[in-house]
């Protein structure tokens, strides 16, 4: 009598069925699936909104498995150096499949996970990633990273991407829900997200997709698919010119490789498909240079900046207090917080707006804002948002030096000249709590004091 074999499938940041190379691999050789999710307590310092947003999207991938395979998601509250060796004894697994974690949290985590399996005698196997090209392969010729997007992006294109992964069939093996709820860990009940949340999980995301693909978009008074008007219509705000998709990234309710299959990538570098997946590049640029570099989580990539002078007393905190709150009296500024307390999401070109009069206008410690857009971001990715805060203060990979600094008033007038946007978002707004002439200088006088030392 043949004895079944039994697998971990440990999600993560791939919450979804489809197109998931390590469930596939987890479901190989007649293993039998039990599908795991753990619950880590350092999540509890995340903000209200994501949490509230993954609750549900659990509940989404439950429904999937219980629905498709009979099985469900056992779910486990606690410290997962504990916690997935624990459940790979309960099911005598051999293997616990992943999707591999390239951030500095997830790598140690792996890390102490892989060694407390191994002294099991069982094993921890990455199958695949979040990123459409996995952090580390795209190098120079001599094998260094790329410090810089624009080349980084050149051999990203010719790296090559796989195809999806087909779906499971319905002759995969999984355990019977029964035999799992034993060891399942009851749920808290989310916190109140304090913003509109988007519907959740895999269905949902690919609608998305395929009607942002298909969506009309009449910018110009001509008719096209959204996606095909994304590099002209990705900087107006008011419109509907983005795919709302970065969530679904953030939780792999979508992967990347799943929309760069559906894209005509053979038009000119401006068409709105290329552009788009230029935008996934950076997503990949952004993983590689926190993958090379885990420091720059937090700290300057340009350590010359380290000396640059911010303001960090009780007067700067409260300035920072009227930015958070949407009060600083520049109207895209202010609605663009209005913005991400009402929805939990901000638009591309608002967030480098918004970034930019933190740093330059306030001269506050971009890390600050940071770790504000964290608590409230759906989308909130460590890699993405950390580095999109250097680029907004000058102090990452960006070529461009410190001193672009941006206009708010010029950026409105630029890219929301109908006050579409803003009248959305903000009913009134106070006087302004500055003069961008004024503070744009002494940006500059601060970037001076550097030269000098």
């Amino acid at each position: 009598m043949e004895v079944t074999k039994s697998s971990l499938m440990w999600f993560r940041r791939d919450l979804r069925i489809g197109d998931l190379p390590a469930l596939l691999a987890a479901g190989s050789d007649n293993q039998t699936v039990v599908p795991l999710f753990v619950i880590d307590p350092g999540f509890a310092r995340t903000g209200a909104p994501r949490r509230a947003l993954l609750h549900g999207i659990l509940n989404d991938l439950d429904e999937q498995i219980r629905v498709r395979f009979g099985s469900r998601l056992l779910i486990r509250c606690g410290d997962p150096v504990a916690e997935v060796p624990a459940m790979a004894a309960a099911f005598d697994a051999n293997s616990v499949y992943v999707s591999r974690d390239y951030a500095p949290y997830g790598r140690q985590r792996d890390t102490a996970v892989g060694g407390a399996l191994a002294e099991q005698g069982r094993s921890l196997v990455g199958v695949g990633s979040p990123y459409a090209v996995d952090p580390g392969r795209v190098r120079k010729g001599d094998g260094t990273p790329y410090k810089v997007f624009t080349p980084f992006s050149k051999i990203w294109r010719q790296t090559g991407v796989e195809a999806p992964a087909p779906d499971p069939g319905d002759d995969m093996d999984w355990a019977p829900a029964s035999e799992l709820e034993k060891y399942c860990h009851p749920i808290s009940v989310p916190p109140e997200p304090g913003c509109d949340l988007p519907s959740v999980g895999e269905a949902a995301a690919l609608d998305r997709w395929g009607s942002f693909r298909e969506a009309a978009s009449a910018a110009d008074g001509t008719l096209r698919s959204g996606v095909s008007a994304y590099s002209d219509l990705r900087d107006r705000p008011a419109l509907a010119g983005t795919s709302q998709l970065s969530p679904d990234l953030k939780w792999g309710t979508i992967h990347p490789r799943t929309l760069l299959a559906d894209l005509d990538l053979s038009g000119p570098k401006d068409d709105g498909e290329m552009v788009f997946s230029s935008e996934l590049a950076w997503r990949d640029f952004y993983a590689d240079v926190l993958f090379t570099q885990p420091h720059t989580a937090w700290s300057n990539l340009n350590a010359r900046f380290d000396a640059m002078p911010v303001d960090t007393d009780a007067a700067a905190r409260r300035r920072f207090d009227q930015w958070a709150a949407g009060q600083t009296g520049f109207s895209i500024v202010d609605a663009g917080q209005r913005q991400l307390l009402a929805t939990g999401w901000m638009h591309n070109r608002v967030r480098m707006i918004v970034a930019s009069f933190l740093v330059k206008d306030l001269h506050l410690p971009w890390q600050w804002g940071a770790r504000w857009f964290m608590q409230h971001l759906l989308d909130g990715d460590i890699a993405s948002n950390n580095h999109g805060w250097q680029w907004a203060a000058g102090t990452g990979t960006d070529a461009s030096p410190y001193f672009r600094v941006f206009n708010p008033t010029t950026q409105q007038q630029r890219y929301d000249n109908r006050n579409e946007y803003v009248d959305r978002w903000v009913e009134k707004s106070p006087e302004p709590m500055l003069d961008h002439g004024v503070e744009r200088e002494e940006a500059l006088r601060r970037l001076k004091t550097l030269s000098n030392k």
